[in-house]
């Protein structure tokens, strides 16, 4: 109940309804006393109505319950400054920074604070603009900034173009009065709530107890220092046409609609969440961030094909209205989300990927980036195992063994990689393709085939015989003779693998007799240097440390010591093989 309430208090109080506002949080209080966000937003609320006493009260019960939080004192500092009293709202504002110094509203309001007690401003020469020096306070661009209902102004360069010229010539304000962005920043400056429409209000379900005005409510015009204080005199009513007070009313009530929706949508009440929602679109059809969290909740309910539709929607409409990109990013990404649940097949994916790739363009977020990555894995995913077929695979594992016997090696290695496509499995496809890459010269790649031969099935002969060939080949006898030897603990009597051993054993015999000529030996021996294991064994402290390799070079008695040693018998028998080290 607090929290509806609260909900209520946030619709009326950005709907400029602060005396309603004030009845709601006192509503929220009685049910929630201990909750600091409620006394935060009241006093907010208090100070709209420029009743700075009452502000004070609820500002300073803020930071007794909450006295590490920042918005507290910014709150407290807002207080004393309605009520003159800028050296303790100096001091509040310096409190909040201790707490959180990057906070900008306590440093705008500090600056503020201390501009107003140190100097004394002038009133105006007569037939001067009405509205003074206001916009030529350094500080006007950090009160803009601070204060939510007019920061997106800053993004938008006609405005920017309007706030420099009023910079420049105080006279011109007169002529952007009509824009209701700059009556919102005059009543922003003077220190009062004029009602305007919100042009650019972001969504959000990221409530996380944030007050619904992210900045303290100040007074711009304050006394000087030690002078008495006199309320600042309100603005005569302006004159509005029946028409602007009736969309101006209409988009105060999608607000508030837009509030009761956001509370049901946390509340999972999604058939209220999406009435609330459709009100405020009816209301309102200019703000597009009614149909993107329309679009959630159908996303939340599984009506995906209507949340695509909200979703385009909302994209056409931003565009036309050159709403934020982000807005656009996040109705793109939702719709992509959508696809990837209605998704069913691979070829379903693909208008997901499509909205994700679109998302990213407009705004790279991470979040979207991780989902366009899932669905583009999960289509692939789905199109292996579309793909698969066993039975098609043999056809074409036997179309690719007739291209082999006929020695039309490049035509087989194509039929053996599409039986390889059908199925992922067939350790036969990458043993004959291993083959066909060992005849065409491509060791690198029939490697590959035979370590996947291997790693499929570690009992496979041919597996072994083929990377044992493709290592000869490469005149890496010692890791040739190592797969064989591997091959044969699984196929005991395999005469392929036999005989591999047989012709390593030569070639590593012949290379240790000098059997070989000096520039294979040195070709060889370079190739064995780029070796991680035999750079390991060579930087090995210990074989260095003992001398072991130079007494293999020059000392054979203190070698045959060191052979007593197994695990160095096994390491230079590794050297030897590699032809780092010879035994004459």
């Amino acid at each position: 109940m607090a929290d509806e309430a609260k909900a209520k208090g946030n619709a009326a109080f950005s709907a400029g309804k602060f005396e309603e506002a004030v009845g709601y949080f006192a509503e929220a209080i009685a049910l929630s006393p201990d909750n600091h966000v409620l006394y935060s937003n009241r006093s907010a609320a208090y100070a709209s109505l420029h009743k700075y006493e009452d502000a004070l009260k609820d500002a300073k019960k803020t930071v007794e319950l909450k006295s590490n939080w920042a918005k507290g004192y910014s709150r407290l500092g807002a207080a004393y400054v309605g009520l003159g009293q800028l050296n303790e709202a100096i001091d509040s504002y310096k409190q909040g920074l201790q707490h959180e110094p990057a906070n900008e509203a306590l440093k705008s309001g500090l600056a503020d604070a201390e501009a107003s007690k140190s100097r004394s401003r002038p009133r105006p020469p007569s037939g001067s603009s009405p509205f003074g020096d206001m916009f030529s306070s350094p500080d006007v661009w950090a009160k803009i900034q601070a204060d939510p209902r007019t920061r997106s102004y800053l993004q938008q360069p006609d405005f920017v173009a309007k706030l420099r010229e009023a910079q420049r010539d105080p006279s011109s304000v007169t002529r952007h009065i009509s824009d209701p962005r700059m009556m919102q920043v005059i009543g922003l400056l003077l220190g009062i709530n004029i009602q305007t429409a919100d042009r650019d209000q972001a969504p959000t379900f990221d409530d996380d107890n944030s007050e619904s005005s992210e900045t303290s409510t100040k007074v711009d015009s304050k006394p000087d220092h030690g002078a008495p204080v006199h309320p600042e005199p309100e603005p005569e009513p302006m004159d509005i046409p029946d028409e602007e007070k009736e969309k101006k009313a209409r988009k105060a009530e999608a607000l508030q609609e837009k509030e009761y929706g956001n509370a049901a949508y946390k509340k999972k009440e999604f058939e209220s969440a999406v009435q609330h929602y459709s009100r405020a679109i009816e209301l309102d059809d200019e703000d597009i961030s009614y149909i993107t969290n329309r679009a959630a909740v159908y996303l939340e309910m599984g009506k995906y094909e209507e949340s695509i539709v909200d979703c385009d929607q909302a994209v056409e409409k931003g565009r036309l209205q050159h709403a934020d990109y982000k807005m656009i990013a996040k109705a793109l990404t939702r719709k992509g989300t959508a696809y990837t649940k209605m998704a069913k097949n691979s070829k379903d994916y693909e208008p997901a990927i499509e909205a994700f790739n679109k998302a990213l363009t407009e705004h790279r977020n991470p979040d979207t980036l991780k989902k366009l990555n899932d669905a583009e894995r999960a289509k692939k995913d789905l199109e292996q195992q579309e793909y698969y077929d066993p039975a098609i695979a043999d056809e074409e594992r036997e179309k690719g063994n007739d291209f082999f016997k006929q020695g039309q090696y490049p035509e087989a290695v194509k039929h053996y990689s599409e039986a390889i496509k059908r199925n992922p499995a067939d350790t036969k496809a990458y043993s004959n393709r291993a083959a066909c890459y060992t005849k065409l010269g491509a060791f690198p790649e029939g490697l590959k085939d035979a370590n996947k031969c291997i790693e499929l099935d570690p009992s496979f002969a041919k597996g072994y015989s083929r990377k044992g060939t493709i290592q000869f080949f490469m005149k890496e006898y010692d890791k040739a003779l190592e797969t064989y030897q591997t091959g044969l603990k699984y196929n005991e009597g395999n005469q392929e693998l036999i005989d591999g051993v047989r012709r390593c054993v030569e070639q590593i015999n012949k290379v240790n007799r000098g059997d070989i000529s000096a520039e294979d030996l040195k070709e060889k021996q370079a190739k064995a240097m780029q070796d991680p294991e035999i750079q390991g064994i060579l930087s090995d402290p210990i074989m260095r440390q003992a001398s072991v390799l130079t007494d293999f070079q020059e000392n054979p008695k203190a070698a045959q010591e060191h052979m007593k040693n197994p695990m160095v018998m096994g390491r230079i028998q590794k050297l030897v093989n590699a032809g780092i080290v010879q035994v004459r």
